[in-house]
């Protein structure tokens, strides 16, 4: 298996890295955190711009038509400068959604914004009674005559302070569906909140709010997940990088006793093995991009598989990055910590890890939980 990149991904793997060079080398990242969105408006237009966006998109919708291996290489290069703008939960989760389940005419008004990074969409999912039943859902969708009301409340919406519009799902009849819902519609009420990683999630309530039917439900919502996961997975694989790395050179440069303290044996050992965590990960996530690259119908299976090790891994990374490096670790002025949190926060959005490795399992979280 020849795992080279061609020279289209070299192309969008070196823009992507431009990118981060550019909007984030001199610790610009908490003044993005700080603005009233949570990210930087101004880069998500320049993401427009340049194409990062439309990489999430067809060819037929006026993107660039990338593969999920083209969008993993993309979101490694996000992970690994900590990048706050939300490619992966807007375009790729939401914007893929939205693409593929909405009728001709809104998608005709909304894709041109989403593609240049004028407008966003969020997923509005997660309810706070499903645990890990993600998909157990209590919104209410009601057809009182040619239109659609929902009427429930979506506890963690990630970015969707300044969404322009919403993908929420509800139940139909005792089924999941899926409904596109406008930032202003009537009776929709956002309450903004911070997550571990400092960026702004929402509370949306809908009370009898007007939404429109997608041409979709939950095995449409299922693969957008997935790929997302995917893209997840990359994000903190190029986190671990950075962490790993970071951490390296702290520990053949600081010295106690007299010695650097890489010259300990038992933190050479602790390293040691996450460096083997670290390209156990590597592997994982190829396999799942082989997966993606044959169409194999067991991608969510593996996907699954690769978000459980990455999970675990990557917060253990996390761990030992911050008590090697001490107090230091925790401090604003250094990426360990910013990067501990968010591998926390992946770890258990949208499903807990151990959920991920029941499904990886073949356990049926139902029924183990009675």
């Amino acid at each position: 298996m020849n795992f080279d990149l061609n020279e289209d991904q070299e192309m969008l793997k070196a823009l992507a890295e431009r990118f981060v060079a550019d909007r984030y080398s001199d610790g610009q990242r908490a003044g993005y955190l700080a603005e009233p969105g949570g990210y930087s408006a101004h880069n998500w237009a320049l993401m427009g711009e340049i194409g990062l966006i439309g990489a999430a998109f067809s060819e037929s919708s006026g993107g660039l038509g990338s593969s999920l291996r083209d969008l993993a290489i993309v979101s490694q290069a996000m992970g690994a400068g900590l990048v706050v703008e939300p490619l992966i939960d807007s375009a790729v989760l939401a914007g893929g959604l939205f693409e593929e389940t909405a009728p001709e005419d809104i998608r005709n008004v909304w894709l041109p914004d989403l593609l240049s990074g004028k407008c966003r969409l969020a997923l509005a999912h997660c309810e706070q009674a499903a645990l890990g039943r993600i998909n157990q859902i209590k919104t209410r969708a009601d057809n009182p005559g040619d239109s659609f009301t929902l009427t429930g409340m979506k506890a963690l919406v990630c970015q969707g302070l300044d969404a322009g519009g919403f993908i929420a799902s509800a139940s139909e009849g005792g089924a999941l569906a899926l409904f596109f819902v406008e930032a202003m519609a009537a009776g929709l009420t956002r309450t903004p909140y911070r997550i571990i990683d400092g960026s702004l999630a929402v509370q949306l309530t809908f009370n009898k709010t007007p939404a429109r039917r997608l041409n979709g439900g939950l095995a449409e919502l299922d693969a957008a997940q997935t790929r997302a996961d995917l893209c997840h997975c990359a994000e903190a694989l190029g986190m671990m990088d950075r962490v790993f790395n970071s951490t390296l050179e702290y520990l053949r440069t600081r010295k106690q006793f007299g010695a650097a303290i890489g010259s300990f044996q038992a933190i050479q050992h602790r390293m040691v093995a996450h460096y083997v965590a670290l390209e156990q990960a590597r592997g994982l996530l190829d396999r799942a991009l082989i997966a993606a690259d044959q169409s194999d119908p067991a991608l969510a299976h593996t996907v699954a598989g690769a978000r459980a090790f990455i999970s675990e891994a990557s917060v253990k990374l996390g761990h030992d990055a911050i008590q090697f490096h001490g107090g230091m670790g925790v401090s604003d002025e250094l990426i360990i910590g910013h990067a501990h949190k968010r591998f926390v926060f992946l770890s258990r959005f949208p499903v807990p890890a151990d959920v991920a490795a029941d499904s990886y399992a073949g356990v049926n979280f139902s029924e183990a939980n009675g």
